[in-house]
């Protein structure tokens, strides 16, 4: 039989799709803008006649249409890998939940029976090429550890999906897959870069691209700073970069445009941009799309801190929501409320110390504004009952704030708290200061 032959015979509805799917299975549902559209639409219709269905799945950009049935607690649970808006919602409805991971181990989990085999694995990919693959689009991450892993895999065709080239395990041959559901063909679903940026975003970034060398190799994270770096890091003299990164954004191409990226110092992956899995705007997936100088991989390649430190000058950039006078950093929750993940955060900051000459970067602002309208700040004399600790004080090597930027290497805790809060708000270093003193973290000699 020939593939177009296993094509034909293995082509079935999204509504015969959706009927794989029993009580009490534990089911995938891709990633990020790989989740199925057509399949979702169908299983959604179906949901209400089953119970205790789990679904994995993370960085959602769209709302699922499963989520929009009635009472969907009743039938099933939404299990996030990391969590965005809508995953959000469904945690605060009480039928989402987060899945603690070191990203760089997401694909292990599915090989070494860490986590329950799916019974039926659903993703959106590109049309089969004439060598029988479907191409798993921007999100080679941990698909093919997952496929693997499935009982039955089902891909959802979608023509718009753009085709990401890369090393290894970007693709899926027909061979592998059980079913095939020739989508809707929905535009790609795009993610913005957020609010234009701040003063504060500005200001932190000078500080960072300052401390970046011609050669360096770059990882963002998301958010406005890291993209406020990107910004100025294309309208910067510096040449030669290269990239390796876990989700590439809109930034990336920015770049590449202003000519400041050519991989060609990299030891390894010479001349291509890797990355994990990506998300943006059309622009993004334009520049994607069969293109050779990008390479899509597998998370526990691009993640790993110990492929990452054999980069020279490795610059890491990533955002946080508070952190302590410890040093210890929370990226991803307020209090106990989980708003994302840790991801590959943790990840980049170990793999970036160390490479020979890198550095990782986590940076905020000093203060925020809390919907009471009262100004608070984001550095705390201990982090809030209930935070997670993303970052151990042990791993953080640079932090930046808009009043200036500290190396919380190899000091003592007396140090540390004296840097932290020389790049605290202000209005609130006396109060810090007073904490500081009460946990006996503070000498008499201290500045300030």
């Amino acid at each position: 039989m020939n593939m177009h032959e296993e094509y034909k015979q293995k082509l079935v509805s999204a509504e015969q799709a959706a009927t794989l799917v029993r009580s009490g299975d534990w089911i995938d549902y891709g990633w990020c803008v790989g989740t199925p559209v057509a399949i979702d639409k169908a299983l959604a219709k179906r949901m209400p006649e089953l119970s205790d269905v789990k679904i994995r799945g993370g960085v959602l950009v769209r709302k699922p249409a499963i989520f929009e049935i009635e009472n969907p607690a009743e039938h099933f649970c939404w299990n996030s890998w990391h969590l965005g808006g809508w995953e959000r919602k469904a945690v605060s409805e009480g039928f989402g939940f987060f899945n603690p991971m070191r990203y760089a181990e997401l694909p292990r989990f599915y090989r070494e029976d860490n986590i329950e085999k799916p019974a039926v694995a659903f993703l959106q990919v590109a049309p089969m090429d004439e060598h029988g693959y479907f191409n798993f689009g921007p999100q080679a991450s941990h698909l093919a550890a997952m496929c693997a892993s499935a009982g039955k895999v089902v891909v959802e065709v979608n023509q718009n999906q753009p085709v990401c080239l890369g090393g290894y395990q970007n693709a899926i041959h027909i061979s592998d897959v059980d079913y095939i559901v020739e989508g809707e063909n929905d535009p790609m679903q795009e993610l913005g870069a957020g609010a234009p940026p701040t003063e504060v975003d500005r200001e932190v970034a000078r500080l960072i691209v300052e401390q970046i060398p011609n050669g360096a190799c770059l990882q963002l994270g998301i958010g406005g700073m890291p993209n406020t770096v990107g910004s100025m890091i294309a309208a910067s003299d510096l040449k030669d970069l290269g990239v390796h990164t876990e989700m590439y954004v809109d930034a990336f191409v920015d770049l590449y445009d202003a000519g400041k990226i050519t991989n060609l110092k990299k030891p390894f992956d010479k001349g291509r941009e890797v990355y994990a899995f990506a998300a943006g705007t059309k622009k993004l997936y334009d520049h994607l799309n069969n293109n050779p100088g990008c390479m899509s991989v597998p998370v526990d390649y691009t993640n790993d801190p110990y492929v990452i430190g054999q980069i020279d000058n490795f610059i890491s950039i990533n955002n946080a929501v508070d952190m302590d006078l410890f040093g210890q950093v929370n990226a991803e929750s307020a209090g106990p409320k989980q708003i994302s993940g840790t991801g590959g955060q943790l990840d980049f900051v170990l793999g970036a110390y160390l490479s020979k000459g890198g550095k990782s970067f986590i940076c905020m602002s000093s203060s925020f504004e809390a919907k009471t309208g009262e100004r608070k700040s984001r550095i705390r004399a201990t982090l809030t009952p209930g935070s997670i600790v993303s970052d151990p004080r042990s791993a953080i090597h640079y932090l930046v704030t808009e009043y200036g930027m500290v190396n919380l290497k190899g000091v003592t805790n007396w140090q540390r708290a004296e840097r932290i809060i020389s790049i605290a708000h202000p209005d609130f270093r006396d109060e810090l200061i007073q904490e500081a003193e009460k946990m006996h973290i503070w000498r008499k000699s201290n500045k300030r």
